[in-house]
């Protein structure tokens, strides 16, 4: 019999990243892309000679994508080039900076000087939290499609660990005093776009991850990640069209039939994955009205906060970290202001990637690629942001300059591209400028996320931030490995992706 014909819709790492393992697997994949270039947030933005990543920075855990590379027979190595960064990261708080490193001597001895009395609290979390990841990892890597899962060994041995009862402050607040160490502990939860007073407890694995398995920058950017997939997609027959959006799902009782692509064409096959946005896709590529994600259910689900994006090309070099996040002087009232009150913040906290002090690809020589970030309310808010856009970005500028070695930034500057909250949702099809999709709540986790093989229509299948196991690139890869299983599983006796 012919392989099955897989379609994917949308370029980004989970949809590349399901194309591999299933293209390696001997299935026709094609993946359809509306935009003129891969990895969606994950992609590059090119301008004047420089280049940036247009959404994630960071990369933890890169086993994992390894082990996606490893399990169709290749080496990630011959297609990526990972740097490690050590220290990880500087914090920058209002009167000193703290230099987290995966060395653990090496951060201990920082902790017991800036933060005295600390520092053993930094090696119980370390240990305590090991024990919690090896629990939680099994869940994070299996299918939540019946709440029968919730019987299982795996579920319940980790129930302990998931800190139901405690957001993730209270979480570390159990190890440290300090405030400002707290908050070093717990920003990470910003990756999920939520607070950390609000974000389950569960999550302080994210920082955990960073601090046991570093964080790396594969040369020429994040963005080359989703290129080295497409790439071995390629070379296993796998076809990727960019240039050609996806108009319609087509379905006949809500059983998936093909795509309708923008020009009208209409294109059939046996399976579905949808990568786009999920509450995006939900909303504009289907007529059938939706059980459990109809446009009135999505609009009450809760989301992750948006971003305000500044590229910058500067004609100078600086000497400072790779990563750099700036805190607010109140950083649990700039987060109230981003996720509850969703207003405009005049002090907000500020990360900031100086990708050339490690990447000399980035930018021609003796110049700078700058990457700036300020967590900001989702549109929900009902901000005018073309309004607000210069404004801010001024502000955003003037933090940097105020707080930071980046001094007079705003001189150096030649190009600069910035996105907006109302950008990222009209121009890059992002729900309500939700950066990071759905709010990772217990109430929207495990089996009530929605689910990879995803449970309103058949022969359609989930991957990305939108699904089990969530945002960030590590679970998105986990996502594809779960959803490639289950769509192998469904198809019988192919061999299951390790």
């Amino acid at each position: 019999m012919p392989a099955k014909k897989i379609y994917i819709i949308g370029a980004g790492p989970g949809g590349l990243a399901a194309a591999m393992l299933l293209a390696g697997n001997g299935y026709q994949v094609e993946v359809f892309e509306k935009q003129p270039y891969l990895g969606g947030r994950t992609s590059a933005l090119k301008r004047d000679g420089y280049t940036f990543d247009r959404g994630p920075t960071f990369l933890s855990m890169p086993y994992i994508l390894s082990e996606l590379f490893e399990s169709v027979g290749i080496n990630m190595n011959d297609y990526l080039q990972l740097i490690e960064l050590d220290p990880m990261y500087q914090l920058k708080f209002p009167e000193y900076s703290f230099f987290p490193s995966r060395n653990i001597e090496l951060t201990y001895q920082q902790i017991k000087s800036l933060f005295p009395g600390n520092e053993e609290g930094y090696i119980r979390f370390m240990r305590d939290t090991e024990k919690k990841m090896n629990v939680l990892m099994p869940i994070l890597q299996n299918r939540h499609s019946s709440l029968l899962d919730y019987g299982r060994w795996r579920t319940l041995r980790a129930l302990p660990s998931l800190s139901l009862h405690q957001s993730l402050y209270q979480v570390l607040s159990s190890y440290f005093q300090d405030e400002n160490l707290k908050i070093g502990f717990t920003f990470q939860s910003k990756y999920l776009g939520m607070s950390p007073w609000e974000c389950p407890g569960a999550f302080s694995i994210l920082s955990f991850m960073e601090h046991k398995y570093g964080v790396f920058h594969p040369r020429g950017g994040l963005n080359q990640i989703p290129e080295a997939l497409a790439k071995v997609t390629r070379e296993f027959g796998g076809k990727i069209h960019l240039n050609t959006g996806v108009k319609k799902i087509l379905t006949n009782n809500r059983v998936v039939k093909g795509i309708e692509l923008d020009n009208g064409e209409k294109l059939a096959c046996d399976e579905l994955i949808i990568n786009a946005d999920f509450a995006h896709a939900m909303t504009t590529l289907l007529d059938d009205e939706l059980k459990h994600y109809s446009k009135n259910k999505l609009e009450k689900k809760e989301y992750s906060c948006s971003t305000f994006m500044i590229y910058a090309g500067v004609k100078k070099e600086f000497e400072l970290p790779h990563h750099t996040i700036v805190f607010s002087r109140d950083y649990k009232k700039n987060v109230e202001e981003i996720t509850k009150t969703k207003t405009m913040s005049d002090d907000p906290s500020i990360y900031i990637q100086n990708g050339s002090a490690t990447d000399s690809s980035l930018a021609p020589k003796g110049k700078s690629s700058m990457y700036l970030l300020a967590p900001v309310p989702n549109n929900f808010s009902l901000l005018d942001w073309e309004e607000h856009k210069e404004e801010f970005r001024d502000l955003v500028y003037e933090q940097i300059e105020t707080k930071t070695d980046f001094k007079n930034l705003r001189s150096y500057v030649e190009t600069e591209e910035i996105i907006t909250p109302l950008d990222w949702e009209n121009n890059h099809a992002v729900y309500k400028g939700a950066t990071f999709n759905l709010s990772h709540r217990l109430k929207q986790m495990m089996y009530y996320r929605p689910h990879n093989q995803f449970q309103e229509l058949k022969h359609c299948w989930l991957v990305g931030g939108g699904t089990h196991p969530g945002s960030g690139l590590p679970t998105i890869f986990e996502s594809a490995r779960i959803t490639a299983n289950l769509l192998m599983d469904a198809d019988k006796g192919v061999r299951r992706i390790k």
